[in-house]
């Protein structure tokens, strides 16, 4: 779907068995290899999917540690696993042929993992409970430009600092919260939904109902990952989640038009621009700030 979840499941393996990401081959699931998994939803996915690969992943690297301990007559702390080489006391392998030692001593090579997430409870009745894991920060400010004769406006510039703890790619989650802060341009500015005196949806076609473009990118884009952030809680390796949180930061751009509209008229209070702020809707807002009238635009 366009999150990058494979590749981070291979990064996670790869950095648990310490051999290249692109030794690691990942399929799609389907029923007949895991039964009843969770959708990919909720921006849970890395969380659930990559912490159960880990588990299997240590699985299979915890059977050759044993392995190694036997045949070598070694302790486990003298086994070590970096950059594709299995060292064992003084003997020094590749993984492949670890991965071959391991499979002519009869040691299996497959794992199963399963993750739950702990800690998590709610009570519906008593509304008192912890029903989230942990949660995700970030920052945004938005610099935009209003035509006060047409109400037309442009993005002019964002800045976001998101938290994704220790992240898991840095690329992958910058491009999310660049993906997800759009699509919340879009959702702020453009996506209107519109009915006929009958109740038929008359926006409902690409001609009538305007997603984000590339047009509507904002010119200067700045977009950082809060350095130096492990997650408190035992997520893969401290990351956190990133899909939908950079969602939320794109308010920011409705922020900055309700301010534009109000800086005409700093006497006056600040207009309530409603969501999306077309420009229809700036303008008409743009109209009542004129005339000192408040309220909805």
């Amino acid at each position: 779907m366009g999150q990058g979840l494979n590749t981070k499941v291979a990064q996670i393996v790869a950095q648990v068995l310490q051999i290249d990401s692109a030794s690691i081959q990942v399929t799609a699931t389907d029923t007949g290899k895991v039964p009843n998994t969770s959708p990919t939803a909720a921006s849970s996915a890395a969380d659930l999917n990559g912490k159960a690969a880990q588990q299997a992943a240590e699985i299979i690297r915890q059977r050759l540690v044993d392995l190694l301990c036997r045949l070598y007559s070694c302790a486990p702390e003298y086994v070590a696993f970096c950059n594709g080489v299995v060292r064992a006391g003084e003997q020094h392998f590749t993984f492949a042929q670890i991965a071959q030692l391991a499979w002519l001593n009869q040691v299996p090579l497959s794992a199963t993992g399963y993750y739950r997430v702990p800690c998590i409870h709610y009570d519906r009745d008593a509304r008192r409970g912890k029903p989230f894991y942990y949660f995700v920060y970030g920052a945004a400010c938005a610099e935009v430009v209003v035509d006060t004769l047409t109400g037309e406006y442009q993005v002019n510039r964002v800045d976001i600092l998101h938290d994704a703890g220790a992240s898991l790619n840095p690329t992958l989650d910058i491009g999310q919260v660049e993906g997800g802060f759009v699509k919340r341009i879009g959702w702020a500015t453009t996506e209107e939904l519109l009915w006929n005196a009958q109740g038929r949806l008359l926006t409902d076609t690409g001609a009538t109902y305007k997603i984000p473009t590339v047009a509507d990118i904002p010119h200067d884009f700045r977009v950082q990952l809060l350095p130096q952030t492990d997650n408190a809680v035992d997520t893969v390796f401290r990351s956190k989640a990133v899909g939908e949180p950079p969602f939320m930061l794109g308010i920011a751009i409705w922020c900055a038009l309700q301010d534009a509209v109000a800086s005409q008229n700093d006497a006056e209070p600040h207009i309530l621009l409603e969501l999306p702020a077309t420009p229809e809707r700036v303008w008409r807002a743009l109209q009542r700030s004129q005339a000192g009238v408040t309220g909805r635009a």
